[in-house]
């Protein structure tokens, strides 16, 4: 299956049209199977486009919504992905959406997981449009090259939904989805800007173990489209 890139001049024309790709994705959702999924990765990148989603004209109360990742940092933390969500995306129409949040309060990430798992065993699944960003260090989610877990969170043989990651190189213990449950999915989105990630990403398609780039998790499939939106 081949990769389909959409190139942008800017983050405004990126945002206005994966907005429209996204919303698109789900109505469909929610006319072939009466509920749609949406999974978001946090950080400062999606911003702009979680105002545009807020506001489109859709039946949000059809909608799930959870997160690619988490840190592990309470829901008012400046560091939570929750928050951004909550702040920019879960608010005018979009507020009626259902929210899986991935912290639950627990002492510890992996006390956590177990919620996480539960609520995620009701979600509408496969997720109908899940959207990915990208590190520096070529992570996705939370599945760091530098983790110690690392290697089972990409294991195509776990079928668990979550794992507890502790990376060495940024900030907080955090949950992640791991490489099986992201590829199920109808519909893989790559979000990023910048000329730097343009560069990362020629390395990334290189060929290369996916354990050196985590990303490379939704190059190295065949099985779910998978659209590089990038400026």
């Amino acid at each position: 299956m081949s990769i389909d890139f959409h190139e942008f001049a800017d983050t405004a024309s990126l945002d206005a049209a994966l907005a429209d790709f996204v919303v698109a994705r789900l109505a469909d959702g929610i006319a072939q199977r009466g509920r749609a999924s949406l999974v978001v990765s946090g950080g400062r990148t999606p911003r702009g486009l979680f105002t545009r989603l807020s506001r489109a004209d859709l039946d949000w109360s059809s909608i799930d919504v959870t997160l690619a990742d988490e840190r592990w940092v309470p829901n008012d933390h400046a560091d939570s992905n929750e928050r951004s969500v909550r702040e920019a995306l879960l608010v005018d129409r979009a507020a009626t959406a259902r929210f899986l949040a991935p912290f639950d309060g627990s002492a510890t990430a992996e006390a956590g997981c177990a919620a996480w798992r539960a609520g995620l065993a009701k979600f509408t699944r496969p997720f109908d449009v899940l959207i990915l960003g990208m590190g520096n260090d070529g992570h996705t989610a939370s599945l760091f090259p530098d983790a110690a877990e690392i290697g089972t969170g990409l294991d195509l043989g776990n079928d668990d939904d979550c794992l507890a990651v502790h990376p060495t190189l940024a900030p907080h213990a955090r949950i992640s989805l791991t490489r099986k449950r992201i590829l199920d999915s109808r519909c893989l989105v790559l979000h990023v800007t910048g000329a730097d990630k343009r560069e990362l990403l020629e390395r990334v398609m290189a060929e290369g173990p996916v354990e050196q780039y985590p990303i490379r998790l939704a190059f190295q499939q065949t099985d779910v489209p998978f659209h590089v939106f990038r400026t």
